[in-house]
C-alpha cells in the first residue's frame, strides 16, 4: 500500500500538530451539535459510569442505561452499598456483565481505598479493579485535565485515515504507534476538550462507512482521502473465529413456579439466573434429551412437556443455539444439582437474566 508514514523523528507530527488541534477545536466548537449528558461533564463518578457503560455498546442504547445508574446510584458511596443483584438487574441487556461485577469492586475500593474520591491521576486509577488503559485516560484527562490521549475505536480510525498509517489497530505495534502519535497532537491546553472532540469527530463525522469528507476540515491534508484509501483505513487483524454452543433449557413448572439458579461457573452470564441448562458439543433433537436415561428425572412424572421453536442468541465471540423444553411437573422433584430452586413469576421478574431467557419468558408470557 502506498502511503504516507509516522516520522519515527516526530518531525512531520510535530509540524502538523498545532494546526491539527486548532482545526479539530473549531469543528467541536461551531459544528459538532451532538448533545449528550457527559459531555462537558466534570464529575469523575459520572465520567466513569458513562465510559464503562458504554464499552462495546452504542450511545443510543447506553443512554438510557447511564441515565438510569445515576438515579438508582448518584455517588460511588451508593453504588458500593448495592446489593450486586441489584446492579446486575439494572444491566441487564447492555451484556458483558464482567464490567457491571468489576463496576460495584471499583466502587467499594474507591469508597474504602480513597474515602469516596476517584484518584486524579490515571497512574493511581489504573491500581482500581475494573480501569484499564482507556478509562484511566478518559478520568484523567475529562475530570481533572491530565494531558493523556484518550484512545478509543473512533480515534483509531480518524489518526489512522488523516496520517495515512496501515498498521493493524488492534495489534501491540498499532497500539503502540497510535497512542504515541495520539500523545504528541495533544496539547498543553485544554487535553480534556482535545480528547472530547476526537472522539466526537470519529463518531460523528469521520464514521466508519460514509465518512463526510467533502465537507472535512483535513480533506487538504488527509492522506486516505487524497490516496483512495478512506474504505482501506483503518487496518484490522482478522477477528477470532466465532465458536457454536448448543443449549437445551429445561423450563421446569411446578405451581405456578419455575425452577432456576444463579449461574455461578466462569462462563458467559455469571452471577445471571437461567433455568436447568443440558449443553451438547453438537446439535440434537430435543426428543433425544426427553428420552435419554440421564435426564430421566425430569421427565418421567411430568404431566406436560413442550419444546419451543429454536432461538439463536449472538455473542462476539460465540453464537448461541437454543430450544426451550418446557416441563410441567406433577411430583415432588430431587434437586441434586446445588443451587436450584423455584421462584414465583413475580421473584424472576425481579430477577437478574440473560437477554436470552428474558425474550423467552416475554414471548411465553410467563413474566
Amino acid at each position: 500500500m502506498k502511503k504516507q508514514r509516522i516520522d519515527r523523528e516526530g518531525i512531520r507530527t510535530e509540524q502538523r500538530g498545532a494546526s491539527f488541534a486548532k482545526e479539530l477545536l473549531h469543528w467541536n466548537r461551531y459544528e459538532n451539535n451532538r448533545k449528550m449528558p457527559w459531555k462537558a461533564e466534570k464529575d469523575p463518578y459520572k465520567i466513569w459510569l458513562s465510559e464503562v457503560i458504554l464499552q462495546q455498546t452504542r450511545v443510543a442504547q447506553g443512554l438510557p442505561y447511564y441515565q438510569r445508574f445515576v438515579e438508582s446510584y448518584p455517588s460511588v458511596a451508593d453504588l458500593a452499598r448495592a446489593d450486586e443483584q441489584h446492579i446486575l438487574r439494572s444491566w441487564q441487556g447492555l451484556g458483558y456483565y464482567t464490567r457491571a461485577r468489576n463496576l460495584h469492586k471499583c466502587a467499594k475500593a474507591v469508597v474504602a481505598v480513597h474515602k469516596g474520591r476517584f484518584p486524579d491521576t490515571s497512574e493511581e486509577l489504573l491500581k482500581l479493579p475494573g480501569i484499564g488503559t482507556y478509562t484511566a485516560a478518559a478520568i484523567a484527562s475529562f475530570a481533572f485535565n491530565e494531558r493523556i490521549p484518550v484512545v478509543d475505536g473512533n480515534v483509531f480510525r480518524v489518526l489512522s485515515r488523516i496520517f495515512g498509517i496501515d498498521v493493524p489497530i488492534n495489534s501491540p505495534q498499532g497500539k503502540e504507534v497510535f497512542s504515541e502519535l495520539a500523545r504528541r497532537l495533544i496539547p498543553a491546553r485544554r487535553p480534556d476538550l482535545h480528547n472530547q472532540a476526537m472522539m466526537e469527530f470519529g463518531a460523528t463525522h469521520c464514521t466508519p462507512l460514509s465518512p463526510q469528507c467533502s465537507v472535512c476540515p483535513f480533506i487538504a491534508s488527509c492522506v486516505a482521502f487524497n490516496q483512495d484509501l478512506v474504505n482501506v483505513l483503518p487496518v484490522k487483524n482478522p477477528a477470532k473465529k466465532s465458536r457454536n454452543r448448543y443449549f437445551y433449557y429445561l423450563v421446569v413448572e411446578k405451581d405456578d413456579s419455575f425452577l432456576m439458579k444463579r449461574r455461578a461457573e466462569k462462563d458467559i452470564w455469571q452471577g445471571l439466573f437461567d433455568f436447568v441448562l443440558i449443553e451438547k458439543t453438537l446439535a440434537v433433537k430435543p426428543e433425544a434429551i426427553i428420552a435419554d436415561q440421564a435426564y430421566r428425572k425430569w421427565f418421567e412424572r411430568a404431566m406436560n412437556i413442550e419444546v419451543s421453536k429454536p432461538y439463536k442468541h449472538i455473542l462476539t465471540h460465540q453464537t448461541i443455539h437454543c430450544r426451550f423444553i418446557r416441563v410441567k411437573a406433577v411430583a415432588s422433584l430431587s434437586l441434586a444439582e446445588e443451587g436450584l430452586s423455584f421462584y414465583s413469576r413475580k421473584q424472576i421478574a425481579d430477577l437478574p437474566k440473560p437477554v436470552l431467557i428474558t425474550r423467552f419468558l416475554e414471548e411465553q408470557s410467563t413474566v
